[in-house]
């Protein structure tokens, strides 16, 4: 995934950390990934490794990760006002209550990924995600996963794909009844919602979340 904005997708792209990170003429360091395309650094520059702390924007990323699996995150993001759109603006009790029509209208809507294992286990984990109030909900259960420490990456060879920390969410995910959530899978969320900060040392963004000092 040469485009990703995952640790898996960084890992496979080259290797020498002098064409890890660009200076754009900005004057703002940013990985590769993320200093050609403008919807992608947008969403690098104000979006991604922010804390998501709301279970709506969790349950998105959550299913938006699933449906990245195999593709560019690029697609995705080009793509999400129409996710957003056809699963009610990823609202767990919405989509929770979606049924077999509700499958068939996803899966004959062109804007998106008509994936039906992937719109099956959005739908599940909208249901999942619901149940999951009674632990104390979607936000402190994935938060409760965050690590001791943050990786320091100068290069993409040194950013992780997964950690014990996904390891153990995506277990305990799975037991709940959530699909698509693979520890690879795991990790890149964990990326995107602050939770670790793999922003190479030298970008702009590097320590910006919040998160970590």
């Amino acid at each position: 995934m040469a485009d990703a904005h995952t640790g898996a997708g960084l890992a496979a792209g080259p290797g020498a950390a002098s064409a890890d990170l660009v200076i754009g003429p900005d004057g703002l360091g940013r990985p590769r990934w993320a200093a050609s395309d403008e919807l992608m650094r947008a969403y690098y520059d104000t979006e991604w490794g922010m804390p998501v702390r709301d279970e709506t924007g969790l349950f998105e990323r959550l299913s938006l990760e699933a449906f990245q699996s195999g593709l560019s995150w690029a697609t995705i993001l080009r793509k999400r006002p129409a996710f957003r759109e056809v699963f009610a603006g990823f609202d767990p009790d919405a989509v929770a209550a979606f049924d077999e029509s509700d499958v068939e209208r996803l899966l004959g809507d062109a804007r998106i990924i008509r994936n039906r294992a992937k719109i099956l286990a959005t739908i599940g984990n909208a249901r999942a995600t619901v149940e999951l109030r009674a632990e104390g909900g979607l936000v402190d259960f994935i938060w409760s996963h965050r690590p001791a420490q943050t990786p320091a990456p100068t290069s993409y060879a040194e950013i992780p794909t997964t950690s014990p920390e996904s390891i153990a969410l995506s277990k305990a995910l799975k037991k709940r009844g959530f699909r698509f959530v693979g520890p690879t899978t795991m990790f890149a969320l964990m990326e995107a919602v602050g939770i670790v900060d793999t922003h190479l040392v030298g970008s702009h963004r590097r320590g910006t979340s919040g998160v970590w000092a």
